[in-house]
């Protein structure tokens, strides 16, 4: 009886210790992460319209989100946001994956190509948007001057609804890609080489070698990619803002920059906390499933 009291009041003592430990890094989370969404929810409740003070802050429960779901600016940033997200993510995965399988290449010096991959993801959002803002400028961008060059009439890039899509899309992918890399590249690191030199002992191909090795043992990192870039595509903002502010017209407005728009430039704090609030659960969504991906995966590998 004394061994098991003992026992049990060592494992208290190693609980209470474990929680000291943890409620320092648990209370700057609830600072930094949870107060700010609580608050952020709470204000969606409202009417805060900075612009009218003197309404003040009645309660409105729902209303603000069924205004949302009724508001046909909100659907179509929604679906730019939506078409960002389709084409850049699969196609930073394909980009970041070939940079990463390239860099991971057996070079005498492999500084200068982890450089260039280092480079556009260190580059700022806002920057990387002004230089392809004048790649595809109609005047004097580079994309125009190429095709002149080659007896093809000048392009309206960023005036033009469905180009203009692209060409941010185009931006997006340039600056995403080496993100991605980075990521599938620590990951391609951490695969044994024994099991590539057992493949080509059995005759394996390359391709087989790919297909069979490095796939499977890069699947968690390319979920954890997955994950950021998802995030991040949802919360797309900076780069279409610099090339075309939303323009032509509405054509290429992202849920955060009408989020945006309706706090700062409309001073609309109750309706942009709701909007902002179906964004964040928009990406805890898209998070989860994810997550409940890379759970299936880890246990078809442990079965």
């Amino acid at each position: 009886m004394p061994d098991a009291a003992t026992h049990r009041h060592k494992d208290l003592s190693e609980r209470t210790l474990g929680f000291v430990l943890l409620a320092p890094a648990a209370t700057l989370l609830a600072l930094i992460v949870v107060y700010p969404i609580a608050n952020l929810v709470y204000s969606s409740f409202f009417t805060i319209q900075l612009a009218q003070p003197w309404i003040g802050e009645p309660f409105v429960g729902f209303d603000n989100y069924v205004r949302a779901f009724g508001d046909e600016r909100f659907w179509h940033a929604v679906l730019h946001t939506a078409v960002y997200a389709v084409v850049t993510v699969p196609g930073a995965l394909l980009l970041g994956l070939a940079l990463a399988m390239l860099a991971n290449l057996p070079f005498r010096r492999k500084w200068p190509v982890r450089l260039g991959l280092l480079l556009p993801w260190a580059l700022p959002l806002v920057f990387a948007g002004l230089i392809f803002r004048w790649f595809f400028e109609y005047q004097q961008g580079l994309v125009n001057d190429l095709l002149i060059r080659l007896g093809v009439e000048p392009v309206a890039w960023l005036t033009d609804p469905t180009l203009a899509t692209a060409a941010i899309c185009i931006a997006i992918l340039w600056k995403t890609s080496s993100f991605m890399a980075l990521m599938l590249l620590a990951g391609l690191q951490t695969i044994p080489k024994s099991l590539y030199e057992a493949a080509e002992v059995d005759g394996a191909s390359k391709w087989q070698q790919f297909v069979e090795i490095t796939l499977p043992m890069l699947r968690p990192a390319i979920f954890v990619a997955l994950i950021f870039r998802t995030i991040t595509a949802i919360q797309t903002f900076d780069i279409p803002y610099a090339m075309t502010g939303g323009g032509p017209g509405e054509s290429t407005e992202t849920l955060a920059m009408y989020i945006h728009k309706t706090t700062l430039d409309f001073l609309d704090f109750g309706y942009g906390s709701a909007l902002a609030t179906l964004m964040f659960v928009i990406s805890m969504i898209a998070t989860s499933f994810y997550l409940r991906q890379t759970r299936r995966s880890a246990g078809r590998g442990a079965d």
